[in-house]
């Protein structure tokens, strides 16, 4: 039933009217954002991934606000934190202050004359490991499979865990102080802006979790991620961030069996529901971002892209034609991203080659992610670049070798013909022909200006 569901709104969605200019396409087009994380919150990997982010936050919880703690008081900041807990757990109800005090004083009670130097490291590494899986939950929804490396983990880690309350707590301040000042209090003793002034004051919190939340789509994610669709993400994941709390303090407040089946451990019960729900919710987030970012992905979804093995060659070729050529016209050179967008293929896919690429030697990437030749392109034969595409691996087992004479020999003759046809000719001389034959012969794209960076 749900299958035929999501199948009907695929055809309809992404249908011949959708790419029609009247308002009905225009909405159809609109509708394929939350028709796709919809979708891949209904096949369950997000919820997953929640799920095991609440075990991440308890364990983690106490020694990320005790070293917090351990830097803010060089600055005499430490309690700043406490109305930033008390906001988190607020949804919970009556029972957020009791929370808030018991999360302040344990988190008071950790420190180096209490656990030692030894333990202390622990706990540090126990919260750059659980920052660690907070990236791997991010880099899934992003489609990036490459990590950070061990030294960039621990430099950025580290970093952030100094800098972040630092901001934070800095915002805040700032903030507080300017709400403070007598140009406010002036402008907000007026009648006709007294109660903007108090919609604005209530609307803080949202604001500094949609911010929290935008800067986390923007640095978490071990790619770029542009400003825009990481703010779409913020805003509609702080959103729904104000929406979800306020279902949640209703329920809690007005469910009486809750407190009866679990007794003491209701408030326990609560408080793993609610962090279950902010870590989904700031999923869903990063998922809409990665989806207005990358449109082509709508339909995909977080399935895994597969090409035939005639568009895997076909492609290889094309990737070492257009960064050969730009290689040697001297012009704009390419990125994953902008190749991603000249061929119309998902940015993953792009990837995946020129990484394979990069290893055999062929490419190579420069610190600022632009694509060059491994090596002169009038010594690359075109033969290396199809057996590269070729002896890709594809994650299946390996079949066994059976012998069968009549194709075996046509499988020969059809390897002899493709080498016959490549095995001298280089990819300079490809690269060549453009200014020898018309684009229609060499079957090969041109660039557009427009899709590069």
């Amino acid at each position: 039933m749900w299958l035929r569901a999501w199948n009907f709104l695929d055809r309809w969605l992404f249908g011949p009217l959708s790419l029609t200019s009247r308002p009905v396409g225009w909405l159809l087009r609109l509708l394929r954002y939350p028709y796709a994380v919809l979708r891949d919150l209904s096949q369950g990997q997000l919820n997953l991934r929640a799920m095991g982010l609440v075990y991440a936050t308890f364990l983690s919880l106490v020694p990320l606000l005790a070293f917090s703690f351990a830097i803010l008081k060089g600055f005499g900041a430490h309690r700043d934190l406490e109305p930033i807990i008390y906001e988190f757990f607020r949804p919970v109800g009556a029972a957020a202050t009791e929370i808030t005090a018991r999360i302040m004083q344990f988190a008071d009670n950790v420190s180096t004359g209490i656990v030692g130097s030894v333990g202390f490291a622990l706990l540090l590494w126990t919260l750059i490991g659980t920052i660690k899986k907070v990236e791997d939950s991010f880099n899934y929804v992003w489609h990036v499979e490459q990590p950070r490396s061990f030294a960039r983990r621990i430099t950025e880690y580290v970093t952030l865990l100094i800098v972040g309350p630092l901001l934070l707590v800095g915002f805040l301040g700032l903030a507080h102080r300017a709400l403070g000042s007598e140009p406010w209090q002036v402008i907000a003793h007026l009648p006709l802006l007294r109660r903007l002034v108090g919609l604005a004051t209530g609307l803080e919190p949202y604001a500094m979790v949609t911010a929290i939340f935008t800067l986390v789509y923007m640095f978490v994610p071990n790619t770029r991620v542009r400003w825009r669709p990481a703010l779409i993400g913020g805003v509609t994941a702080g959103i729904l961030w104000a929406a979800v709390g306020t279902i949640f303090t209703a329920f809690v407040v007005y469910s009486t069996r809750l407190t009866i089946v679990y007794a003491g451990l209701a408030i326990i019960v609560a408080m793993l529901l609610w962090t279950y729900f902010g870590w989904l919710i700031l999923l869903i987030g990063a998922q809409l971002s990665f989806y207005v970012q990358n449109p082509e992905y709508l339909r995909i979804g977080l399935r895994e892209l597969r090409l035939s093995n005639v568009e895997v060659e076909r492609v290889s070729l094309k990737i070492m034609y257009l960064v050969g050529r730009s290689h040697t016209q001297g012009s704009t050179t390419w990125t994953v991203s902008s190749l991603s967008a000249e061929l119309g293929l998902p940015g993953i896919a792009v990837a995946q080659l020129v990484a394979t690429f990069e290893t055999a030697g062929l490419l190579l990437a420069t610190d600022d992610e632009r694509l060059l030749p491994g090596r002169d392109i009038g010594h690359i034969r075109l033969q290396e670049i199809l057996d590269v595409a070729r002896n890709q691996k594809s994650g299946h087992a390996p079949t066994r070798d059976l012998a069968l004479p009549p194709v075996d020999r046509l499988t020969r003759a059809l390897d002899d013909a493709w080498r016959g046809c490549c095995q001298e000719r280089t990819l300079g001389e490809l690269v060549a022909e453009e200014s020898q034959a018309p684009r229609e012969a060499s079957g090969l794209i041109r660039p557009r200006s427009s899709s590069r960076r």
